[in-house]
């Protein structure tokens, strides 16, 4: 489904990772469920604890994991931390990994991550807003390895691959959660007896009713650059900063705040 951005669609996930989790929420509230945590790396996007405010799970729950020197989340601290908050009576029910930190552009280690997130049966999110077009490139998608084993990601193909705003993807493993989780049978809007396909009729999926069609902008301009335009894109993108990277190094005057 389309978003308004990735804050929304990072939103999205923790609502229907919450939904999975306890479905009951949906009618009886936070009240009727255990206090839940969530777990994202210190480098994360500030919307993960935003969304966390907004649903009302509050950003105390939203437990924060050391990173390594090149800003990836450090797995070893991501499970300490789910079996303390586990024996803290809390209930793990979100990892956010990201793909592509906003500073420092890096990739968690989504294998291990997934893992812990399938041993201690919590629902993996991708945040891939900024690093998500990498999957466009042969040469550079492996650095999104283990994505494919995530139950939600957020892809903004208005950030790397340059469609216009705003142009925001979430992307759910099981087919139907979505509209489960956020459907109110409204049966005065949302007829069964339609003429069209209502697989269409994406409605009842999101919490906005009215919504701006934005997947025709990334169809139009897929329609003209082609997969292998994307990749040329984005190959010539990752090219470029290299060449940065390696003339500042060698300047008098710069530090690197890391190298490689």
């Amino acid at each position: 489904i389309f978003s308004p951005g990735g804050a929304i669609s990072n939103m999205y996930a923790m609502l229907i990772a919450r939904f999975k989790m306890f479905p009951e929420v949906k009618e009886k509230g936070m009240a009727a469920i255990p206090r839940l945590v969530a777990f994202t790396s210190e480098h994360s996007h500030f919307s993960v604890k935003k969304g966390a405010a907004t649903l009302g799970i509050g950003t105390d729950s939203v437990i924060l994991i050391r990173c390594d020197e090149r800003g990836k989340m450090i797995p070893s601290d991501l499970e300490r931390r789910i079996v303390e908050a586990k024996q803290k009576g809390f209930v793990p029910f979100l990892v956010s990994a990201t793909a592509g930190t906003t500073v420092y552009g890096a990739f968690d280690p989504l294998i291990a991550i997934a893992d812990i997130c399938k041993k201690y049966k919590i629902w993996m999110h991708v945040d891939g807003a900024w690093g998500g077009g990498l999957l466009m490139s042969r040469k550079h998608k492996w650095k999104l390895n283990g994505v494919e084993r995530a139950n939600s990601v957020t892809w903004n193909p208005h950030k790397m691959m340059g469609v216009p705003l705003q142009c925001s993807a979430l992307l759910v493993r099981e087919e139907g959660l979505m509209q489960s989780c956020n459907q109110m049978h409204a049966s005065y809007l949302f007829q069964q007896d339609k003429h069209y396909d209502l697989s269409y009729d994406t409605g009842d999926k999101a919490l906005q009713c009215g919504r701006h069609v934005d997947v025709f902008k990334l169809w139009l301009m897929w329609r003209a650059k082609g997969t292998t335009g994307f990749e040329a894109q984005i190959d010539k993108c990752l090219e470029l900063a290299e060449y940065l990277y390696n003339k500042i190094k060698n300047r008098e005057g710069y530090e690197m705040v890391f190298d490689g």
